[in-house]
């Protein structure tokens, strides 16, 4: 299998975490693609994903598999123990389900934001009013929940959590977030030295240009 892959996605991370965390890295090919926020769609992406995003998984005589999701599913349906990652049912698949929900969505409204942050005039005010009240509404959701997260089995919904948090630190570095969420930045820490997290670090493109660090000030307006 091959992965169209980005060392700076933080959706290609979380189903690298995932490769690791299943014993996969043999089986995985990364493939190098470059997804355009802004311009027309990379035309290798859009050859296997009409939506021009990453990551997409590609299988030989298959159909590709996209997004983060979908590929997940088909990860951990390939190794026998798959449900320690994602519980085959009850309450316990629903609760990964759930922090995969928050974790996505978190990562989603970050992009979302610093593209609109990239725009003319540094974006809409309203927009990114918007934006900023779901991150810090999400954020202090999470660190409701931390203390369920650090006494579940690690597994889907604290991948897509942990990949979210580490685009806080990559593209919002003076956002302040770990004084203000001190639960939350505590277990994050404690997960930080998983291998699987340190084998998938983001890593910046020398000379690449995506716009710029943006800052998220908690406690002020």
């Amino acid at each position: 299998m091959r992965l169209l892959w980005s060392p700076r996605s933080p959706f290609v991370r979380k189903v690298m975490i995932l490769v690791h965390e299943l014993g996969l890295q043999d089986r995985i090919e990364c493939v190098r693609a470059v997804a355009v926020p802004r311009g027309a769609p990379n035309p290798v992406i859009a050859a296997e994903n009409p939506l021009g995003k990453i990551p997409v998984l590609l299988r030989d005589s298959l159909p590709p598999l996209y997004d983060s999701r979908v590929i997940a599913e088909a990860l951990i349906a390939l190794v026998p123990d798959g449900e320690k990652i994602l519980p085959a049912s009850g309450e316990a698949r629903l609760t990964q389900l759930r922090w995969q929900a928050l974790g996505d969505g978190l990562t989603d409204n970050l992009l979302l934001w610093r593209i609109e942050r990239m725009g003319v005039s540094g974006g809409d005010p309203g927009t990114m009013a918007s934006y900023r009240a779901k991150v810090v509404a999400t954020l202090a959701a999470l660190e409701g929940q931390a203390a369920a997260l650090a006494a579940a089995p690690f597994g889907l919904g604290q991948i897509a959590i942990l990949c979210a948090l580490g685009q806080l630190d990559f593209r919002y570095r003076a956002s302040g977030w770990r004084p203000a969420h001190p639960h939350l930045a505590a277990w994050a820490e404690t997960q930080a030295t998983r291998p699987s997290l340190v084998a998938t670090a983001v890593q910046d493109d020398i000379g690449s240009d995506e716009g710029p660090v943006m800052d998220l000030v908690f406690g002020g307006g």
